[in-house]
């Protein structure tokens, strides 16, 4: 899995929204500790969090599994431009057989996140051997992605505002929260520009 964050809306934009709303522009110090903590103070303790929503974040996220794809997509105040199985899975159609599985760990690993679970991976690679099968009998993309594993990797652009980030992050850094999308959690605030996250850290569960 990787993450890397594409782009970041200044913090300017949110501390110059909240000081529009008290015109208290006067009060600036031009993005230094005052500005910063009006930011911290208005959105995080006074709870007028809606100031976050002016920050935007866009992300490059590869290599998760289409299973935390489907808990990613739960957040609905999010954009996701995924990598697309009708286009691409001709990507599986030059490989050799998979199998045995035991013998094709690291060819499969290119295409499946492993669990670590040995029954699980080994019926992944099963799964994406019988994928390829279907491929090389020419059966067109849009029916074959029906047997795709949801171990299967995928990509994506994925864009968020900072108050939905937010939610995100309490909800999926959880102990509780899929293990993947708590790995991805943890790598979308890494990812985060580091004068950014002390927005975030009291959303971490650790």
């Amino acid at each position: 899995m990787q993450v890397h964050l594409k782009h970041a809306t200044p913090l300017s934009c949110c501390y110059e929204a909240i000081r529009t709303c008290y015109q208290s522009f006067a009060y600036s110090d031009g993005g230094g500790r005052k500005d910063l903590e009006l930011i911290d103070r208005v959105a995080n303790k006074y709870r007028h969090n809606s100031t976050l929503e002016h920050l935007f974040y866009n992300f490059d996220i590869q290599g998760i599994s289409r299973a935390c794809l489907q808990e990613l997509a739960r957040h609905r105040m999010a954009s996701f431009s995924v990598k697309s199985s009708r286009y691409t899975l001709k990507e599986l159609k030059d490989e050799a057989s998979f199998l045995p599985p035991e013998q094709n760990l690291k060819r499969a690993q290119k295409f499946l996140v492993f669990t670590g679970v040995e029954a699980v991976d080994l019926a992944s690679i099963q799964a994406l051997e019988n994928l390829r099968l279907l491929l090389t009998q020419h059966i067109k993309n849009d029916h074959a992605k029906f047997a795709m594993p949801e171990s299967y990797k995928t990509s994506l652009a994925f864009s968020i505002n900072a108050r939905s980030l937010q939610n995100f992050l309490s909800l999926r850094t959880d102990s509780k929260a899929l293990w993947e999308i708590r790995k991805l959690a943890f790598k979308l605030y890494e990812a985060l520009p580091e004068d950014h996250r002390y927005l975030f850290t009291h959303c971490l569960n650790t």
